[in-house]
């Protein structure tokens, strides 16, 4: 299935999204994509192809893949802007469906657009326990970055960045094709036209991460999203790591239709180590 890359302008920004038009279930409500912090849309592909005949859309967050935006300073512009392609495509009954920050964002858009989702599955939406936000001060600043500012920017091509992180930590547990769909459509070409860069420049990945306080009531707007809400939890580790879930066990708890489903054999990236897992959990979830 190769989808259509379309654009919006929302807010202040140009918006990119991925459709697939499917075929026989084109007619029922659609899926919407949102990815993590640092990905793009199109990591969702090998989850997307298990839904052939749906209506499918997948969003390049802001400042990530192909949409425009510089630093993120809260977490609500990612929502403001989804609740924005929500309304430009008059979007309703769908199933959101998110990963990490995208799982977040989708979960506060629902809240914010009570008819636009009948159902979400979230895994891992990287919503801490309550004492996270409590005093809401950045996580990291400008005089002490999260690592992700060091990231490499410039690559020669494809075949690099595949050659750079294929044995390195976490990108060694992700499947082959969405490995390379990542590598793939997460490259741009250099406005010089020598070479290309990251789709997500590790300036604004950093900002996510440093601003991942600012939507502090995060918990309050779950209490208030009375719809079906599968909440996926990967691994417990001791450290707060890439592999380890950040999703604090109790949130399903506090919603009025959440489901808890941990799943200690999984890492945060559980939907690029088994793609098949992961569309069986929503098909599930929409089955239901």
């Amino acid at each position: 299935m190769t989808p259509t890359q379309k654009t919006i302008a929302v807010n202040d920004i140009s918006l990119v999204y991925f459709e697939w038009n499917g075929g026989a279930d084109s007619q029922k409500p659609p899926m919407i994509f949102a990815h993590a912090t640092g990905f793009h849309a199109r990591v969702w592909d090998s989850v997307i192809a298990h839904f052939p005949d749906r209506h499918i859309y997948a969003l390049d967050m802001r400042g990530h893949g192909r949409s425009t935006g510089g630093p993120i300073e809260n977490w609500q512009q990612l929502s403001g802007d989804v609740c924005a392609f929500l309304d430009s495509q008059e979007i309703k009954g769908a199933t959101g469906i998110g990963h990490s920050m995208g799982a977040h964002t989708l979960l506060q858009s629902a809240a914010d657009r009570p008819d636009a989702f009948s159902n979400l599955v979230l895994f891992d939406p990287v919503i801490l326990a309550p004492e996270f936000y409590a005093d809401g001060t950045p996580w990291f600043t400008p005089d002490n970055p999260h690592p992700s500012i060091r990231r490499k920017r410039n690559f020669d091509g494809v075949e690099a960045m595949i050659a750079r992180f294929e044995a390195r930590d976490p990108y060694e547990i992700f499947e082959r094709r969405v490995f390379e769909d990542y590598c793939r459509h997460g490259l741009l070409p250099k406005a010089n036209g020598q070479g290309f860069e990251l789709a997500c420049p590790p300036e604004v990945e950093a900002s996510v991460y440093a601003s991942s306080r600012s939507n502090s009531a995060i918990h309050e707007t779950a209490k208030s999203v009375d719809i079906p809400a599968t909440i996926v939890r990967a691994k417990q580790t001791e450290r707060m790591d890439f592999k380890g879930s950040p999703t604090w066990p109790d949130l399903a708890s506090t919603m009025p239709q959440g489901t808890d489903m941990p799943r200690p054999d999984m890492t945060h990236f559980h939907p690029f180590e088994d793609s098949a897992d992961a569309a069986r959990i929503i098909a599930e979830a929409m089955a239901a």
